[in-house]
């Protein structure tokens, strides 16, 4: 009786582990500002998206004219032209709640004062062409090892070539593609880790979700916001989930 007894609550864990494991895991795009009143991209929305518990926290990355990498989603900073801009020059503009410009340095250390929330760092295409943007991608790999952070970082591109590279100086680096026009075939033949699509590619590809993680290749969505949109990819079981509204998907996890 006793081992029937045993054997039926391993079952049941087993049960709920794998339904566990089958929920996606929420990743704050470019932290958690949107309901917190702080910058996007700011080391408080870092801070904020760690104190909210979520699995990962995406950040964008430029590079400037002399070669700092430099985290902000637009190509500008409060209308300083970050390509064609010095560091010294971007500190000259601030954040509202007082902070400057943070360098991917020191967005990393903050980020890594912690070791639950993954840092989600997306190498931005540089404007100015191919050679900045494949440089961007020495820099950036050289930085993550530096400051001995490959277990906690996960790189993720919308230049194909970037992700390629990555691949090629760093046979384990964890790289995601975004832009969308690949197939499961490509990105398991590239060798890549996975995919970091948009919404309408997954809805418009259904088969997709299945296909990519029939090949081993983790399946990414952004920018999901809405309930609706949050139902479907739990549904589908899709591996993580970017939004600027964490606080909602984790709500719906957790029903």
């Amino acid at each position: 009786m006793k081992i029937q007894l045993v054997a039926s609550f391993l079952l049941l864990l087993s049960i709920q582990m794998v339904s566990y494991a089958q929920k996606p895991k929420v990743i704050a795009h470019r932290g958690s500002w949107k309901n917190t009143a702080v910058p996007q991209n700011s080391l408080a929305s870092l801070n904020k998206a760690i104190e909210q518990g979520v699995w990962g926290s995406e950040f964008d990355v430029h590079l400037t004219k002399d070669d700092v990498l430099v985290v902000t989603h637009d190509n500008d900073f409060y209308g300083i032209d970050i390509a064609t801009a010095t560091y010294q020059e971007l500190l000259s503009k601030k954040h509202p709640n007082g902070e400057s410009i943070p360098t991917a340095e020191a967005y990393l250390k903050e980020g890594l004062k912690q070791n639950k929330t993954k840092l989600i760092f997306e190498l931005k295409t540089n404007k100015l062409g191919k050679e900045r943007t494949l440089k961007s991608v020495h820099l950036a790999l050289d930085l993550v090892k530096k400051l001995k952070a490959e277990n906690a970082v996960e790189f993720i591109a919308f230049d194909y070539d970037a992700c390629l590279e990555f691949r090629k100086l760093d046979k384990k680096v964890k790289i995601h593609y975004l832009n969308g026009d690949k197939t499961p075939e490509q990105i398991k033949e590239a060798k890549l880790t996975g995919v970091d699509y948009h919404l309408s590619l997954f809805k418009k590809n259904e088969s997709w979700i299945e296909e990519f993680k029939k090949a081993k290749l983790k399946t990414n969505v952004w920018t999901v916001n809405s309930e609706e949109d949050m139902l479907y990819f739990i549904d589908k079981k899709i591996d993580f989930i970017t939004t600027d509204e964490p606080e909602l998907l984790q709500s719906l996890l957790s029903k």
